[in-house]
């Protein structure tokens, strides 16, 4: 049979070279065999493709969703487990009191929320602290809108758990708060014995006494006059003479600022003259003040040495005030005074008001923070920037620790803000408060400007502001304090 359709084929092809079919039946008779010769897929084989592509596909998914399953359900808790683990000793911070230390948390149970920063227009008291009448206090009419009241405590009754932590933490520091315990400690111990601090008494000749103690650093030869027409005072720095070596060389490098005070932020610097100490400035330098304000102002030189590698070393000062009494002003006045030798006592680092108010049966101790002026600037831009740290002490150990918030760029902030301890009317006279001026540093650390402190055991004004305010409970007592260097 495949002989016979072979022969046919091969005859049908010399037909059709011959010309004797049609050429188009001829072409169609080939493409029909074409076809058939070629392999068709049959219905069952497609079937059995699709169905191999299916399950394939399915596999796939499968082990692609247990691959995520596994990996949710082992590696990503093992990694967590291994990272809490590693961290938990070394990061474990507490969470909410950022301003007290680790230790006085462990040992506190119950901490006030530091105060919020309030604008200065009014002064706005924390809601455990005591009405603040605006006729009170001075410094906070300076700030205060007329008619604004503050709205009145309501005294609730003293808690036996709110002071255990104060009482638990004195009892720490100072084991012998017990009257009894104190009294036969002072039978065995203290039968005779003077205690110098009850005898101590309020020097009333400060003034005089440092005048005394200061060393002269050379003289400084300079010029007053006042311009009426302008309102301007001028000051001539013209030399000055026979100043102290500072360097290895014997010399100095001298220069000299001049403030007008209290406006600290106005500063002007004469050139630095190399290794001599006979320095020749001739430097004229313009204030604007109307003549008016002239008697509250004070005239501040401040000689310094340049140095190239460290903080500039302060010779000494010259302080020009009354200036209405000089002879010949406002007309040329020439005027040599002496540099005055400045130790940290009489370094002048600014002044801070706050208020001190007690309540008893509450036992409650309210600090406010009201402002700050004329304070030392520690930046090169010639400014600082300031908040208040106050620390509850007792026996040369904190207790607690508060701050207000960090003014930028002034040397005379503006606070108005409250800070609450709670201290037993049995513990009161047991502690004191240190306040200190802090100067914030983005990169470094931050700097004090000054301290001052207030309590039985601190002088002359922080123990008096502290006797007032016991004298007088529940009434809030401003003053201001003179800041100085921390010891």
């Amino acid at each position: 049979r495949d002989a016979l359709c072979h022969q046919a084929l091969q005859l049908l092809a010399e037909l059709c070279a011959r010309g004797a079919l049609e050429h188009d039946s001829c072409q169609d008779f080939i493409y029909h065999l074409r076809d058939r010769a070629r392999p068709r897929l049959r219905d069952p084989d497609i079937s059995v493709s699709l169905l191999t592509l299916m399950v394939t596909a399915c596999g796939l998914a499968l082990f692609g969703v247990s691959l995520f399953v596994s990996w949710k359900l082992c590696w990503v808790p093992w990694r967590e487990r291994g990272l809490f683990s590693g961290s938990k000793d070394n990061n474990q911070e507490p969470l909410n009191y950022t301003d007290t230390e680790t230790n006085e948390q462990e040992n506190s149970e119950d901490f006030i929320d530091p105060p919020t920063p309030c604008p200065d227009s009014s002064m706005k008291i924390s809601h455990t602290s005591p009405d603040i009448p605006l006729s009170t206090q001075p410094g906070v009419q300076e700030n205060c809108a007329h008619g604004v009241r503050m709205q009145r405590q309501v005294t609730e009754p003293t808690s036996s758990t709110r002071h255990n932590s104060i009482r638990r933490q004195l009892n720490l520091s100072n084991p012998d708060f017990n009257i009894q315990q104190l009294q036969k400690q002072e039978q065995l111990t203290g039968i005779g014995r003077i205690k110098p601090e009850l005898y101590k008494q309020r020097s009333l000749d400060n003034d005089d006494e440092k005048r005394s103690n200061s060393k002269a650093c050379g003289k400084l030869n300079f010029i007053l006059k006042y311009d009426c027409d302008l309102e301007q005072l001028i000051v001539k720095i013209h030399k000055a003479v026979n100043l102290p070596a500072k360097d290895f060389s014997g010399t100095s490098d001298p220069y000299v600022k001049i403030y007008l005070l209290p406006d600290r932020k106005t500063k002007h610097q004469t050139k630095v003259h190399r290794k001599t100490l006979n320095p020749v400035f001739d430097e004229v330098f313009l204030f604007p003040v109307p003549y008016s304000d002239l008697e509250a102002r004070k005239l501040h030189f401040s000689v310094y040495d340049f140095d190239r590698f460290s903080r500039h070393d302060l010779i000494g000062q010259v302080v020009v005030d009354h200036f209405l009494d000089l002879a010949d002003f406002p007309r040329e006045c020439v005027l040599w005074k002496d540099i005055e030798y400045v130790t940290n006592d009489n370094v002048d680092l600014g002044e801070l008001m706050f208020s001190l108010c007690y309540l008893p049966t509450a036992g409650r101790l309210t600090i406010t923070i009201i402002k700050a002026r004329n304070l030392k600037a520690m930046d090169i831009t010639g400014a600082s920037d300031p908040y208040v740290k106050v620390s509850l002490m007792c026996d040369g150990r904190r207790l607690k620790k508060r701050k207000t918030s960090t003014k930028r760029n002034t040397l005379n902030p503006v606070y108005n803000e409250a800070i609450v301890f709670d201290v037993p009317p049995e513990n009161i006279d047991q502690i004191h408060l240190s306040i200190a001026v802090m100067d914030y540093d983005r990169v470094g650390h931050n700097e004090i400007i000054g301290v001052c402190q207030v309590g039985n055991e601190a002088e002359r004004l922080g123990r008096d502001h502290w006797s007032e305010m016991l004298s007088y409970p529940r009434k809030p007592i401003a003053h201001w304090h003179s800041l100085v260097e921390k010891r």
